[in-house]
Protein backbone atom coordinates (compact mmCIF):
# COMPACT_ATOMS: atom_id res chain seq x y z
CA UNK A 1 0.00 0.00 0.00
CA UNK A 2 1.35 3.01 -1.53
CA UNK A 3 2.72 5.48 1.77
CA UNK A 4 0.22 8.67 2.38
CA UNK A 5 0.95 12.08 2.01
CA UNK A 6 1.27 14.10 5.06
CA UNK A 7 -1.97 15.45 6.35
CA UNK A 8 -2.70 19.31 5.43
CA UNK A 9 -5.80 18.93 8.28
CA UNK A 10 -6.15 16.35 11.10
CA UNK A 11 -9.30 15.63 13.68
CA UNK A 12 -8.93 13.58 16.68
CA UNK A 13 -11.79 12.22 18.63
CA UNK A 14 -13.94 15.21 17.81
CA UNK A 15 -17.67 15.57 19.31
CA UNK A 16 -20.29 17.87 19.14
CA UNK A 17 -24.16 18.10 20.20
CA UNK A 18 -26.73 20.59 19.65
CA UNK A 19 -29.12 19.87 22.31
CA UNK A 20 -30.06 16.35 22.31
CA UNK A 21 -28.71 15.72 18.68
CA UNK A 22 -25.30 14.44 18.75
CA UNK A 23 -23.92 15.54 15.19
CA UNK A 24 -20.48 14.13 16.16
CA UNK A 25 -19.24 11.16 17.98
CA UNK A 26 -15.78 10.35 18.64
CA UNK A 27 -14.57 11.35 14.51
CA UNK A 28 -11.27 10.95 13.72
CA UNK A 29 -9.37 11.81 10.32
CA UNK A 30 -6.88 12.81 8.51
CA UNK A 31 -6.92 14.58 5.35
CA UNK A 32 -3.90 14.13 2.86
CA UNK A 33 -1.97 17.27 1.72
CA UNK A 34 -2.10 17.82 -2.17
CA UNK A 35 -5.23 15.44 -2.31
CA UNK A 36 -9.14 15.21 -3.02
CA UNK A 37 -10.66 13.79 0.08
CA UNK A 38 -14.72 13.31 -0.31
CA UNK A 39 -16.84 12.70 2.78
CA UNK A 40 -19.76 10.84 2.14
CA UNK A 41 -22.93 10.27 4.21
CA UNK A 42 -26.75 10.55 4.20
CA UNK A 43 -28.33 13.91 5.74
CA UNK A 44 -27.58 14.63 9.04
CA UNK A 45 -24.66 12.31 9.45
CA UNK A 46 -22.18 15.12 10.73
CA UNK A 47 -20.73 16.02 7.59
CA UNK A 48 -21.26 20.05 6.99
CA UNK A 49 -20.96 20.07 10.88
CA UNK A 50 -17.45 18.35 10.13
CA UNK A 51 -16.87 20.63 7.58
CA UNK A 52 -17.62 23.63 9.57
CA UNK A 53 -14.76 22.85 11.99
CA UNK A 54 -12.26 22.34 9.58
CA UNK A 55 -12.35 26.16 10.04
CA UNK A 56 -13.43 26.60 12.89
CA UNK A 57 -16.92 27.78 12.23
CA UNK A 58 -18.01 25.51 14.76
CA UNK A 59 -16.18 24.63 18.12
CA UNK A 60 -16.32 21.08 19.38
CA UNK A 61 -17.90 19.74 22.91
CA UNK A 62 -14.54 17.27 22.87
CA UNK A 63 -11.50 16.75 20.08
CA UNK A 64 -8.81 18.14 19.09
CA UNK A 65 -8.32 20.10 15.41
CA UNK A 66 -4.97 20.36 13.65
CA UNK A 67 -3.81 22.52 10.61
CA UNK A 68 -0.38 21.47 9.61
CA UNK A 69 1.37 21.59 13.02
CA UNK A 70 -0.79 24.27 14.95
CA UNK A 71 -4.42 23.49 16.90
CA UNK A 72 -6.93 25.96 16.09
CA UNK A 73 -9.95 24.64 17.79
CA UNK A 74 -9.01 26.44 20.98
CA UNK A 75 -8.01 29.59 18.97
CA UNK A 76 -9.52 33.26 19.43
CA UNK A 77 -11.66 34.48 16.96
CA UNK A 78 -9.51 37.30 16.27
CA UNK A 79 -6.52 34.77 16.10
CA UNK A 80 -7.96 32.67 13.29
CA UNK A 81 -7.53 35.14 10.09
CA UNK A 82 -3.93 33.77 9.22
CA UNK A 83 -5.19 30.14 9.33
CA UNK A 84 -8.57 31.18 7.31
CA UNK A 85 -6.64 33.09 4.51
CA UNK A 86 -5.35 29.81 4.49
CA UNK A 87 -8.42 27.88 3.70
CA UNK A 88 -10.89 28.57 0.89
CA UNK A 89 -14.66 27.50 1.89
CA UNK A 90 -17.13 27.19 -1.13
CA UNK A 91 -20.69 26.92 0.86
CA UNK A 92 -23.56 25.03 -0.06
CA UNK A 93 -25.86 27.86 -1.79
CA UNK A 94 -22.85 30.07 -3.26
CA UNK A 95 -23.73 32.68 -0.18
CA UNK A 96 -22.86 35.44 -2.73
CA UNK A 97 -23.64 39.12 -1.67
CA UNK A 98 -26.70 40.33 -4.25
CA UNK A 99 -25.86 43.68 -3.91
CA UNK A 100 -22.37 43.52 -5.24
CA UNK A 101 -21.15 43.10 -8.41
CA UNK A 102 -19.07 39.82 -9.52
CA UNK A 103 -15.63 41.21 -9.03
CA UNK A 104 -16.71 42.87 -5.75
CA UNK A 105 -18.05 39.45 -4.75
CA UNK A 106 -14.70 37.85 -5.86
CA UNK A 107 -12.00 40.86 -4.67
CA UNK A 108 -13.77 40.74 -0.94
CA UNK A 109 -11.58 38.60 0.48
CA UNK A 110 -9.06 40.57 -0.30
CA UNK A 111 -10.49 43.38 0.74
CA UNK A 112 -11.11 42.30 4.14
CA UNK A 113 -7.73 41.23 4.80
CA UNK A 114 -6.24 44.87 3.21
CA UNK A 115 -4.43 42.98 0.38
CA UNK A 116 -2.47 44.80 -2.57
CA UNK A 117 -4.34 47.87 -4.65
CA UNK A 118 -6.77 48.81 -6.25
CA UNK A 119 -5.17 47.47 -9.55
CA UNK A 120 -3.54 44.15 -7.96
CA UNK A 121 -6.73 43.49 -6.60
CA UNK A 122 -8.51 43.73 -9.98
CA UNK A 123 -5.90 41.45 -11.67
CA UNK A 124 -5.93 38.96 -9.01
CA UNK A 125 -9.92 38.83 -9.41
CA UNK A 126 -10.00 38.42 -13.41
CA UNK A 127 -7.36 35.69 -13.15
CA UNK A 128 -9.43 33.71 -10.99
CA UNK A 129 -12.49 34.22 -13.43
CA UNK A 130 -10.49 33.22 -15.48
CA UNK A 131 -9.70 29.97 -14.05
CA UNK A 132 -13.53 29.35 -13.74
CA UNK A 133 -14.13 30.69 -17.24
CA UNK A 134 -16.56 33.55 -16.32
CA UNK A 135 -14.01 36.77 -17.02
CA UNK A 136 -16.63 38.11 -18.95
CA UNK A 137 -18.85 38.43 -15.98
CA UNK A 138 -16.73 40.18 -14.52
CA UNK A 139 -18.81 43.58 -14.07
CA UNK A 140 -22.61 42.05 -13.95
CA UNK A 141 -24.92 41.33 -10.66
CA UNK A 142 -25.22 37.87 -9.00
CA UNK A 143 -29.09 38.37 -9.90
CA UNK A 144 -28.23 38.05 -13.31
CA UNK A 145 -26.41 34.72 -13.65
CA UNK A 146 -27.41 30.99 -13.86
CA UNK A 147 -27.24 28.85 -10.71
CA UNK A 148 -24.63 26.95 -11.78
CA UNK A 149 -22.39 30.46 -12.73
CA UNK A 150 -22.96 31.96 -9.28
CA UNK A 151 -21.58 28.60 -8.03
CA UNK A 152 -18.64 29.18 -10.09
CA UNK A 153 -18.02 32.95 -9.34
CA UNK A 154 -18.28 31.55 -5.57
CA UNK A 155 -15.75 28.90 -6.10
CA UNK A 156 -13.50 32.12 -7.80
CA UNK A 157 -13.89 33.87 -4.44
CA UNK A 158 -13.02 30.84 -2.63
CA UNK A 159 -9.39 30.54 -4.27
CA UNK A 160 -8.91 34.72 -4.32
CA UNK A 161 -6.67 34.42 -1.59
CA UNK A 162 -4.58 31.09 -3.03
CA UNK A 163 -5.42 29.15 -0.59
CA UNK A 164 -3.64 25.67 0.41
CA UNK A 165 -6.82 23.61 1.28
CA UNK A 166 -10.71 25.00 -0.59
CA UNK A 167 -13.73 22.92 1.55
CA UNK A 168 -16.33 22.18 -0.77
CA UNK A 169 -19.79 21.96 0.68
CA UNK A 170 -22.45 20.25 -1.39
CA UNK A 171 -20.65 21.86 -4.72
CA UNK A 172 -23.14 20.37 -7.02
CA UNK A 173 -26.77 20.74 -5.10
CA UNK A 174 -29.39 22.05 -7.08
CA UNK A 175 -27.93 22.05 -9.98
CA UNK A 176 -28.29 19.60 -13.13
CA UNK A 177 -26.08 16.70 -14.72
CA UNK A 178 -23.87 18.84 -16.96
CA UNK A 179 -23.50 21.73 -14.59
CA UNK A 180 -22.43 19.23 -11.59
CA UNK A 181 -20.03 18.18 -14.28
CA UNK A 182 -18.33 21.25 -14.68
CA UNK A 183 -18.31 22.09 -11.25
CA UNK A 184 -16.16 18.80 -11.13
CA UNK A 185 -13.86 19.34 -13.79
CA UNK A 186 -13.26 22.79 -11.89
CA UNK A 187 -11.76 20.94 -8.90
CA UNK A 188 -9.88 18.53 -10.41
CA UNK A 189 -8.75 21.12 -12.28
CA UNK A 190 -7.64 23.55 -9.17
CA UNK A 191 -6.54 20.19 -7.40
CA UNK A 192 -4.19 19.68 -10.47
CA UNK A 193 -3.17 22.92 -11.57
CA UNK A 194 -2.63 24.68 -8.07
CA UNK A 195 -1.88 21.75 -6.16
CA UNK A 196 -4.60 22.47 -3.65
CA UNK A 197 -6.24 20.61 -0.96
CA UNK A 198 -9.97 19.79 -1.48
CA UNK A 199 -12.31 18.15 1.11
CA UNK A 200 -15.43 17.57 -0.71
CA UNK A 201 -18.50 17.24 1.43
CA UNK A 202 -21.15 15.91 -0.70
CA UNK A 203 -24.03 12.80 -1.25
CA UNK A 204 -23.61 13.41 -5.17
CA UNK A 205 -21.84 9.59 -5.70
CA UNK A 206 -21.56 10.52 -9.53
CA UNK A 207 -19.36 13.39 -8.11
CA UNK A 208 -17.55 12.24 -5.37
CA UNK A 209 -16.23 9.06 -7.67
CA UNK A 210 -15.15 11.38 -10.42
CA UNK A 211 -13.08 13.71 -8.26
CA UNK A 212 -12.08 11.47 -5.05
CA UNK A 213 -8.69 10.17 -4.23
CA UNK A 214 -9.88 9.36 -0.97
CA UNK A 215 -13.45 8.54 0.24
CA UNK A 216 -14.71 8.71 4.07
CA UNK A 217 -18.07 7.29 4.62
CA UNK A 218 -19.92 8.92 7.52
CA UNK A 219 -23.44 7.65 9.39
CA UNK A 220 -24.77 8.47 12.78
CA UNK A 221 -22.22 10.94 13.52
CA UNK A 222 -19.42 8.56 13.12
CA UNK A 223 -16.71 7.39 10.69
CA UNK A 224 -18.05 4.28 8.87
CA UNK A 225 -15.44 3.23 6.38
CA UNK A 226 -12.49 5.48 5.01
CA UNK A 227 -9.89 4.66 2.05
CA UNK A 228 -8.94 4.54 -1.04
CA UNK A 229 -12.29 4.68 -4.34
CA UNK A 230 -12.43 1.33 -4.86
CA UNK A 231 -12.89 -0.40 -2.23
CA UNK A 232 -16.16 1.56 -1.19
CA UNK A 233 -17.86 -0.16 -4.71
CA UNK A 234 -16.90 -3.09 -3.06
CA UNK A 235 -17.83 -2.95 0.56
CA UNK A 236 -20.51 -5.19 1.77
CA UNK A 237 -20.92 -3.26 5.00
CA UNK A 238 -25.04 -3.26 4.68
CA UNK A 239 -24.97 0.26 5.73
CA UNK A 240 -22.38 1.51 3.06
CA UNK A 241 -23.86 -0.80 0.19
CA UNK A 242 -27.42 0.49 0.81
CA UNK A 243 -25.86 4.51 0.00
CA UNK A 244 -24.55 3.61 -2.84
CA UNK A 245 -27.16 1.65 -4.31
CA UNK A 246 -29.54 4.34 -2.85
CA UNK A 247 -31.93 1.96 -1.48
CA UNK A 248 -33.62 2.83 2.27
CA UNK A 249 -33.38 0.63 5.12
CA UNK A 250 -35.51 -2.16 6.40
CA UNK A 251 -36.77 -0.23 9.38
CA UNK A 252 -37.47 2.73 7.12
CA UNK A 253 -39.84 1.03 4.94
CA UNK A 254 -41.08 -1.00 7.88
CA UNK A 255 -42.15 2.25 9.29
CA UNK A 256 -43.49 3.35 5.99
CA UNK A 257 -45.78 -0.13 6.00
CA UNK A 258 -46.85 0.29 9.65
CA UNK A 259 -48.19 3.97 8.73
CA UNK A 260 -49.88 3.18 5.23
CA UNK A 261 -51.83 0.27 6.90
CA UNK A 262 -53.03 2.29 10.00
CA UNK A 263 -55.84 3.91 7.92
CA UNK A 264 -57.01 0.74 6.23
CA UNK A 265 -57.21 -0.92 9.76
CA UNK A 266 -59.13 1.82 10.82
CA UNK A 267 -61.60 1.70 7.80
CA UNK A 268 -61.89 -2.10 8.50
CA UNK A 269 -62.77 -1.74 11.62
Amino acid sequence: MPEQPPAAIRVRDLHKSFGALKALRGVTLSFPRGQTTVVLGPSGCGKSVLLKHLVALERPRKGEVWFDDQRIDQLRECDLGSVRRRIGFLFQQGALFDSLTVSDNVGFPLVEHGIGSTADREQRVRRVLRMVGLEEKYRQMPGDLSGGQRKRVALARAIVLDPEVVLYDEPTTGLDPITSDVINELILKLADELGITSIVVTHDLASAFKVADHMVMMHEGKVKLEGAPEPFRASEDPIVSRFLKGEANPEELAEIERVQAQPRAIRSA
